[in-house]
């Protein structure tokens, strides 16, 4: 459910939707990191000015520990 929603939203905020892809790596029961692959180009844009879109994202994510119970973190990292 996360990693669709985050495929879908951060590719509409893009300019290169193709070179968007999500991971996510379980740190233990109750933790997940979630990684946001993009184009070096459009990290400033899932960012935000000053981290608002970012946050935002946050923040949408976080409404999912009330269903799924665990604890997220996000990260914008450059695809590779």
């Amino acid at each position: 459910m996360v990693k669709g929603f985050l495929l879908s939203y951060t590719k509409l905020l893009v300019n290169n939707p193709e070179d968007i892809s999500v991971e996510i790596t379980e740190v233990d029961e109750g933790f997940d990191e979630i990684t946001i692959f993009a184009n070096s180009e459009d990290i400033g844009k899932l960012i935000g000015k000053e981290g608002r879109m970012i946050n935002s994202i946050k923040t949408v994510i976080s409404g999912c520990k009330a269903k799924g119970g665990k604890n997220y973190r996000v990260n914008v990292k450059p695809a590779e």
